[in-house]
C-alpha cells in the first residue's frame, strides 16, 4: 500500500539527484546526438521515455522478488551496487572507461539502445535496488517520475543542448555528477556493509 505519511521531500530530492547523476542524460548527450544522426536525425522521445520508465518501475517493485529467486537480499545487492556506482563515478571524474560499451554501431531504434541500456541500463537498475535499502519505495517512484520528465525534455532538446554547453560544458557537468556519485556510493556502502552477510 502507498503510505503518504512516508513521503519526504528530502528523500525525493536525494533519490532524484542520485538517479539524475547515474542516468547522466547531459553527459550522454554526445552519444545521443551521435545515435540521432544514425537514426536519420530523429529519436522517438516519448517511446524511449516510456520504455526506460517501465523498466525502472518494474525493477523497483519486482526486483526484490527477482533477487529472492537468486537467494540474495536487498542489503547485499546494495553493497554490490554501491561498488558499481563508485566505479561509474570514477569513470565520470577520471575519464577512464571501465565498462566497455557496445561499439558494433548497430542501432535498433529508440528502445534499444537508447531506453536500454543507455538510460535504464545496469547502473540505473542497480542504483534503484541499492536505494530500496535506504529509502521508501514511494519516494523512489517519485524520483523516477521526475527523472522521466528530464529524460523526455533532454531527448527533445538535444540540438539546443549541443549548442548551449559545447564539449567543455558537457565535460564539466559529467565530472561534477561523478563526484556526487562517489559520495553517494560511499554512503550506501557504509550504511549496508554493517548488515552484510547477516
Amino acid at each position: 500500500m502507498f503510505d503518504f505519511h512516508r513521503l519526504a521531500i528530502k528523500e525525493i530530492i536525494t533519490v532524484s539527484f542520485t538517479l539524475f547523476a547515474i542516468i547522466d542524460m547531459l553527459g550522454s548527450a554526445p552519444v545521443l546526438i551521435s545515435l540521432k544522426a544514425k537514426m536519420g536525425g530523429h529519436i522517438k522521445s516519448g517511446q524511449a521515455t516510456l520504455a526506460s520508465g517501465a523498466l525502472m518501475i518494474a525493477f523497483l517493485f519486482f526486483g526484490e522478488q527477482f533477487l529472492g529467486l537468486l537467494g540474495l537480499d536487498v542489503k547485499s545487492f546494495a553493497v554490490a551496487g554501491s561498488i558499481v556506482i563508485f566505479i561509474l563515478g570514477l569513470e565520470m571524474v577520471l575519464g577512464i572507461e571501465f565498462f566497455q560499451a557496445d561499439k558494433s554501431g548497430k542501432v535498433g531504434g529508440s528502445v534499444v539502445p537508447i531506453a536500454f541500456p543507455l538510460i535504464a541500463g545496469s547502473g540505473t537498475l542497480t542504483t534503484i535496488m541499492s536505494l530500496k535499502a535506504n529509502f521508501y519505495d514511494g519516494n523512489i517512484l517519485i524520483g523516477i517520475l521526475v527523472n522521466l520528465i528530464i529524460i523526455f525534455l533532454v531527448l527533445r532538446s538535444l540540438k539546443w543542448i549541443e549548442k548551449a554547453l559545447g564539449p567543455n560544458g558537457l565535460m564539466v557537468v559529467r565530472k561534477f555528477f561523478g563526484v556526487i556519485l562517489l559520495a553517494i556510493a560511499v554512503k550506501i556502502f557504509g550504511t549496508n556493509i554493517q548488515n552484510f552477510g547477516k
